[in-house]
């Protein structure tokens, strides 16, 4: 393997931590909490009363739970739903249609989400780990290295927070609901499969097991893990895949993506047909586009003879640069020729909405910016 291969997981094994995140309902399949409250000494039923407030109801506030005994409620509250984030700051853009949350963890770890709203949806981008391992260099998050990953509550509760912010009408419009959610946050999801998984059971189990959200409206983001694209072939969730390939040649994708020595581009997007095939869903090639890099017509030529034949939707990135960063985005020109090649080919794209460039929007900016903060 050649030298340039970071140290990754790729067994989906935690990574050691420092001090484990405490244990909340939500890192439980429902058949499970039962004994979960059983435990922390509480009848099995009141975990389902607590999972109804705290999926249905979108409730942190144990005052709130009138079924619950008065003289119990933070005692349950407190011991099958602890505090897993906690807002350290909040930046808004686009006149507060785009919100980026910094969040720090039980252990002082910072993660960040993204809350956008549409004329037609309400989307969250969410983080799945604190940093990444895949080391791409072009990504802030790749490039300060993996910190942990998240627990299934901490990734959860992300996405809670979310869906009581739209209810509550935090976003211009007034009240709302939660419709899409997108593991393209900090982090490789797939190198941290068991949590992102029970995640994702969260979201699509009926209330009040779960949040009762489509699959349809759920993307899971990959930078090409094989072993990881196949094992959620086989657990029955429809939700979209999004490869994040970047460039349809092996040469650079070794440097721009450097698990890519371990998985090459043939090999990623099979495992992307097997997915579609077992699931019927579309997937999608995220590329970003980078000045002189990566935006050659040659390449969007490549590109489209690759996918020409697939159930694929190319979402091309505007690459939203990070300070003192050579990697810079494509020039309007060069996008649209692009564009037109993929076109050519019969290819579905789309050039996504550069959102959040005034709030260091892109993935771990804004905690890199907390974290070099002087001490006070």
């Amino acid at each position: 393997m050649s030298g340039k291969v970071p140290e990754i997981n790729l067994v989906f094994d935690e990574p050691v931590q420092r001090k484990k995140a405490p244990k909340h309902l939500a890192d439980f399949a429902p058949a499970d909490r039962k004994a979960f409250a059983q435990e922390h000494g509480f009848q099995p039923f009141r975990a389902s009363q607590v999972a109804n407030h705290y999926f249905s109801h979108l409730s942190n506030n144990p005052e709130e739970w009138t079924d619950v005994p008065a003289a119990e409620r933070q005692a349950i509250a407190d011991a099958l739903t602890p505090k897993m984030i906690e807002l350290v700051t909040t930046r808004t853009t686009d006149n507060g249609m785009t919100r980026k949350d910094l969040w720090k963890l039980h252990d002082g770890v910072l993660v960040e989400s993204v809350l956008m709203r549409y004329t037609d949806r309400v989307t969250v981008c969410i983080s799945s780990q604190a940093g990444c391992g895949m080391n791409c260099p072009f990504c802030a998050t790749g490039q300060a290295g993996l910190t942990r990953n998240l627990s299934a509550a901490e990734i959860t509760d992300q996405i809670v927070a979310a869906a009581r912010a739209c209810a509550m009408g935090e976003l211009p419009g007034g009240p709302t609901r939660l419709s899409n959610i997108v593991f393209m946050g900090m982090g490789e999801p797939l190198a941290n499969y068991n949590a992102v998984v029970r995640t994702l059971r969260n979201i699509t189990d009926p209330n009040p097991d779960g949040l009762g959200i489509s699959a349809r409206s759920v993307t899971v983001s990959t930078v090409g893990l094989v072993n990881g694209i196949e094992k959620l072939t086989e657990e029955g969730i429809s939700c979209t895949l999004a490869v994040s390939l970047h460039t349809p040649d092996d040469e650079l994708r070794d440097t721009l993506v450097p698990i890519n020595n371990r998985f090459n581009i043939r090999e990623v997007l099979a495992a992307a047909d097997a997915y579609e095939k077992r699931t019927g869903r579309r997937y999608s090639i995220e590329y970003a586009l980078i000045r002189d890099i990566n935006d050659q017509s040659w390449r969007s030529d490549l590109l489209g003879r690759l996918l020409k034949n697939r159930n694929a939707h190319v979402n091309l990135i505007p690459l939203n640069p990070t300070p003192g960063s050579k990697w810079t985005a494509s020039r309007r020109e060069d996008e649209a020729e692009f564009v037109r090649i993929l076109e050519s080919y019969g290819v579905p794209v789309t050039v996504r909405d550069t959102r959040g460039r005034e709030i260091d929007g892109a993935c771990g900016q804004l905690a890199a910016a907390e974290k070099g903060k002087p001490v006070a």
